[in-house]
Parts: structure tokens; sequence; C-alpha cells
């Protein structure tokens, strides 16, 4: 989730000032009632699918941990399952109280906008409380696919087609301010008392220079909305707000690709969201090799590419961190040196005539820069998991999976310090890991 600039974005969040052409469906999916009310909506866009012969079946993905996900079929007599699933429509309800975290209007907007670029499954309406869109046909990767070179190759060709031809869309970050509509979440101690426009600001000049919305917005946006009831969650609150002012003023100054030095980035490239496609979907390239493609964009947002590619690598070892099969050095070498080719390969297509690029040196440029924001995603996570521990209603364990993903951000901090040197202590196995060469 460029090196462009689009304008034209109003409040409510449409491209080019309006998003009403998006259908608008006023009914709302019930966890409790879940068969029902998905029926409920999917008929709504598909109203002939009450026709006689009709079976309309829901195979529920248990791969995210923000939302509920829902595939719905028509599993009419007669047709193959490849014919059944070129109709199939997902649906995606938000988890709850995420509208903290996420900017819904923001969403449709990055949805409409890759819909442009060719880059997503047509959107046939909101609804309530999520969206439904086409279903893309192909295989879910697993976090051991990520692993494979013949797909890590291709995720990075898709990769460098979303940051070399999508252009960022300059906006105000969204919030919910007060948090007001969530249970257990009050007002911050950091913003108590600004005026909302002072708070407005506070969050999109949050980097300096950057246009709003982008990668340090959405997190400073997340520890304003942090837990705030105890002692111990306003002290932890105020200590990650003097983090991510340190990361801010180390990093977010950076030179990167993309103008203002920052991509549309999809920010949440996990396996669950890497999706093989079918050969006979592959319309372009070399046909041979495989092809990918990318779903759910809610937190796609403008980021230096670093960071898109740091938080990809920190998903080869799944939900269940495991920090031994993380990419070595020379895989994050093959991984950008594929990136880079494609990524300038688009940028020569966009700017015929342009001086040609030493890509060698870019590739180890990349890299260099990649490894300088390893410790970025475990603090962006580790912020966001720390929400949903209080807000989610999804079985998972938000809480240690906040801890593991912040002693992430920590122990990259003592590595880059030499504070882990200076106190004798084994360097950990994520850090050991990252520095392994083959």
């Amino acid at each position: 989730m460029a090196i462009g600039r689009e304008n034209g974005v109003c409040s409510n969040g449409g491209l080019n000032g309006d998003d009403h052409h998006i259908r608008y469906i006023p009914l709302t999916y019930d966890s409790a009632h879940s068969h029902d009310s998905a029926l409920d909506l999917v008929l709504a866009v598909r109203p002939d699918w009450t026709a006689p012969g009709s079976n309309v079946e829901f195979v529920r993905f248990t791969d995210g941990i923000t939302n509920t996900l829902l595939k719905a079929v028509n599993k009419r007599a007669g047709l193959s399952k490849d014919e059944i699933d070129q109709e199939a429509i997902l649906l995606r309800a938000y988890g709850h109280g995420t509208d903290v975290i996420i900017d819904r209007h923001r969403e449709t907007q990055n949805h409409e906008l890759l819909m442009k670029h060719g880059l997503a499954p047509e959107l046939l309406a909101r609804f309530e409380n999520g969206m439904m869109y086409r279903f893309v046909r192909g295989a879910v990767t697993q976090p051991e696919d990520l692993r494979k070179p013949e797909i890590y190759k291709a995720v990075a060709r898709r990769l460098a087609q979303w940051h070399a031809t999508v252009p960022c869309i300059a906006g105000r970050t969204g919030h919910s301010r007060k948090n007001s509509r969530v249970e257990g979440l009050t007002i911050s101690a950091l913003d108590s008392n600004l005026g909302d426009a002072e708070f407005q600001q506070a969050l999109d000049g949050v980097a300096p220079g950057k246009p709003p919305p982008n990668v340090w917005t959405v997190m400073q946006k997340w520890i304003f909305a942090l837990p705030t009831e105890t002692e111990a969650q306003r002290t932890r609150q105020a200590a990650l707000q003097r983090d991510l002012r340190t990361l801010v003023d180390e990093l977010s100054q950076r030179p990167g690709l993309g103008a203002n030095g920052l991509v549309f980035a999809h920010c949440d490239l996990l396996s669950g969201n890497v999706i093989v496609l079918p050969k006979s979907q592959v319309t372009s390239g070399d046909k041979s090799e495989p092809a990918v493609t990318f779903i759910d964009y809610e937190y796609a947002t403008p980021s230096p590419a670093a960071f898109d590619l740091a938080n990809h690598f920190a998903e080869w070892g799944g939900f269940d961190c495991d920090f031994s099969v993380l990419p070595t050095r020379a895989q994050r070498r093959e991984f950008i040196a594929e990136y880079v080719e494609s990524y300038f390969a688009l940028q020569g297509k966009r700017t015929p005539g342009a001086a040609a690029v030493d890509k060698k040196a870019e590739v180890e440029k990349l890299l260099e820069e990649v490894d300088v924001f390893r410790g970025v995603p475990g603090f962006y996570w580790g912020i966001w998991a720390l929400i949903q521990a209080t807000i989610s209603e999804i079985d998972f364990d938000y809480a240690s999976y906040a801890e593991t993903r912040l002693g992430e951000y920590y122990a990259w901090r003592a590595e880059t310090s030499g504070e882990r040197q200076k106190s004798g202590k084994e360097m950990p196995l994520r850090e050991r890991r990252w520095a392994q060469e083959e």
C-alpha cells in the first residue's frame, strides 16, 4: 500500500471526492447469526441466487486475526468447482472496534485505487460493518510457501508493481477521536488537552515534510488509541510515544524510492494475503513462473519501501513468530534483486529516456535500508496488538503477541545501540537469523 501524487480527496474518502458510486447496503453482519445475516447481504448483491436450484453455502476463512472473512458460493447442480468459484463472493466483516485502528473510508479508497490499476478484485458493495468483493481464485499461501524461491520472487515482482505504479494519495489521517464508542478505551493522557484541530495536526504532523497519511501517522494514531485506564498503561503509552519520536527522528527523513521517499505500501503482507494465481489467470510475463496477487488493503498506506519489505520478511515466521525461518541475508538479496529489476523496469516504461540505473548498487542500497528498518514492524504490530487485546472478540492471544512483537523492536534497539554487546548477553535468535548470510 509511488512515484506521483493525486489530489481531490474529500472527507468522505472518495478517490475524486465521492465514493457513493460504490453500492451501500444498509445491513449489518451479525456474528451471533452468521449464516442468516451473511445470506441477507449476499442476496442483496446476487438476488438471482434465490432462483430454484440455488444452494448458497459459506466457507469461513481463519487466516486473519482482525476480521471475519466468509466465502459465499452458489453450488448449483452441474457447475464445476471452477465455475462456482468464478461467481464466488468474499464477505469481510470488520472486527469489533477496529475503526479505532483502521480508517474504513481510506480502505475503500485504497481498494478503488488498486482496482483502477488492475491490482484488486471488483468491490461489489459496502455494508454497515464490512464490504463484499469478488473472490480471487487461486491458492492462499502459508508461511512456509513464502520461503520458496519461486513464490518469494513472484511476491517481489508484485510488490514492485504496487510500489512503482500506484500513486500515493494525500489526505488527512482518519481517526476515531476519544474512542468513545469502544468500551474499555478512555481518553488518552497524551491528547486530552488537544482541541480537534490540534489533535489532527498532532497526527498528520508527526513526520514533518511527509504528506499524510503515512506509516508514521498511523503509528501515532495507534499510540493515541492505546488503553490508559491504569497507571501501568499510561506509563507504557508515554514510553511508546518516546520510542515513536525517536524512530521518526532517525528514519522518517531517510531517502528512498517514490515521491517524498514514500510508496503505496501494503503494510500487511502476511501469507494469508498472498494468493498464487492459477496459470489460466496469468496474462503477462513468463507463464512458466508463478504469479501472485495481494488481498486485504485495510492497512495499505504510503510508507518507505524498506518498511513494507521488512514487514513482509517478518511474516515468513507466521503468527507463531518463528524467528528460525526468517530470510537470511542471501534470501533477502535474492528477493530484493527481483524487486529492483521489476521496479525499475516499470519506472523505465513510465519515464522513457530516463538515465540508466545501476541496479546492482540499488540492490545493495535497498538491502541495507531493509536492515535499518528490520525492528520497526515489531513496534508497529506490537502497538496494534495492545489495542486489539482490549477490543477484539476474536479468539487470539493478542497480549502475548504484543509482547513478542515489541520484543523484536527492543532486541533490535539493543543490537544497534551496542547495549546487548556491552551487557554480555547472547544475541537473540531473530538478530542471529537476520545476520546469517546463507
